[in-house]
């Protein structure tokens, strides 16, 4: 069975086509600055990369190239079209309306545009990559994998806020978290590495990068996540607030004069680690500045620790105990400093990394001390590969949802 996995932006299309036989990459890609200038697709079957450059008005002219790409005599990976069992697109928010992966209809449809108010960035090119693919291929069945799905396990005293409980169910102002399917993904393959059943796990997972977020996941199951009604709550992040006192927005909009749409774009592009260090929103830069003895970077560094710090003992809390904590994501996955940084001073936890193990980037590996209670494990997230594994069971069950 061949999945394809599209992942649509307002004007980029991400794409890899599975064989869910041994789950094997046959081919990926990129196409960027649709419906701008400089239109170019590239497209990766193996190793090798090929490149091209026309115009791409919309997502429709952007699928039929990709799929035009996967059956290419040259370069192609396909005979036809005809070996393409499903597509999973991934969705951004689901709302509440989905706690798991769902097969594409009418009313699927018809609620993802009722949630595009909850993600107006997002939603909307989601929505256009799977009636992109409805047109070009009409019988082939679609999924829809949403990054809040994972997080609809949360209890209700973990996703509502201090305010009345009339705008709960006016506007649906909760928590939903983010990240949901790497969070997933990192989990399960964590149960899988210990050796247990995941239902018998507390495990708390880090997806760490420029967007970053955490979970509490108990016996599979989210109980509870940093990210709240939108991407800005919690962590630091590379240009996002995280979580702060809520008057001092109000705060600084009457200093600096600014309206509600200035405000936003502060708390979403100029905050985070870019505005502690002054440097970058890159940790790499950061982390490069940091060595060079700049305070600034390094207090940004520090600051970024020591919040993950504090919402793994939170966790702790929540789950009574834990059994593995994980990192995930480009920070998770590459930052050997960051891991132990974050790690130390946690030995009450049963957390406690080997400096010589945890000297890797990239791979998959524990780097638990020798004896620790709790395990460290590093686990390269690939949420297309979990979209895939959606779509495949979902359409091989025959069943509407997981």
């Amino acid at each position: 069975m061949k999945i394809l996995v599209v992942n649509c932006g307002s004007s980029s299309l991400k794409y890899q086509l599975f064989d869910m036989t041994n789950e094997e990459v046959l081919a990926k890609g990129l196409v960027e600055r649709i419906g701008l200038p400089g239109s170019v697709l590239t497209h990766r079957p193996g190793s090798e990369k090929y490149v091209f450059e026309t115009e791409i008005p919309d997502h429709e002219k952007a699928i039929k190239m990709v799929l035009d790409a996967l059956i290419d005599p040259e370069h192609g990976v396909l005979k036809s079209m005809d070996e393409i069992t499903a597509i999973g697109h991934r969705v951004v928010h689901g709302g509440e309306d989905f706690s798991g992966s769902v097969k594409i209809s009418d009313s699927v449809m018809k609620a993802l545009e009722d949630n595009v108010e909850l993600a107006p960035l997002h939603n909307p090119p989601n929505i256009m990559g799977i009636e992109a693919c409805t047109k070009i291929m009409p019988d082939v069945p679609q999924v829809g994998v949403f990054d809040t799905a994972f997080h609809q396990t949360m209890p209700p005293e973990a996703y509502l806020y201090g305010i009345p409980y009339e705008y709960y169910e006016k506007y649906k102002i909760r928590r939903y978290g983010f990240h949901g399917t790497s969070h997933k993904f990192v989990s399960e393959r964590a149960a899988e590495l210990i050796g247990r059943p995941i239902d018998e796990l507390k495990i708390i997972t880090c997806h760490l990068g420029n967007g970053a977020s955490i979970a509490a996941v108990n016996k599979g199951k989210c109980v509870d996540t940093s990210m709240g009604f939108t991407p800005l709550a919690g962590l630091m992040m590379g240009t996002r607030s995280g979580n702060l006192d809520p008057a001092i927005i109000f705060y600084l909009m009457n200093k600096e004069n600014w309206d509600v749409e200035r405000a936003n774009a502060f708390l979403n592009k100029e905050c985070g680690v870019l505005g502690v260090s002054g440097v970058s929103s890159d940790f790499r830069d950061i982390e490069s500045a940091a060595e060079k003895d700049n305070d600034r970077a390094q207090l940004a560094l520090d600051r970024f620790a020591y919040v993950v710090k504090l919402y793994i003992g939170a966790y702790a809390a929540a789950l009574n105990g834990v059994d593995a904590v994980v990192f995930t994501a480009g920070l998770g996955e590459n930052s050997i400093s960051m891991r132990e940084k974050i790690c130390s001073d946690l030995d009450y936890l049963g957390i406690k990394i080997d400096t010589d193990k945890n000297n890797t980037r990239g791979k998959e590996v524990d780097v638990s001390a020798d004896g620790a209670k709790t395990r460290v494990l590093v686990i390269p997230t690939n949420e297309e590969l979990m979209i895939a594994r959606d779509t495949y069971e979902i359409v091989k069950s025959g069943k509407d949802s997981l």
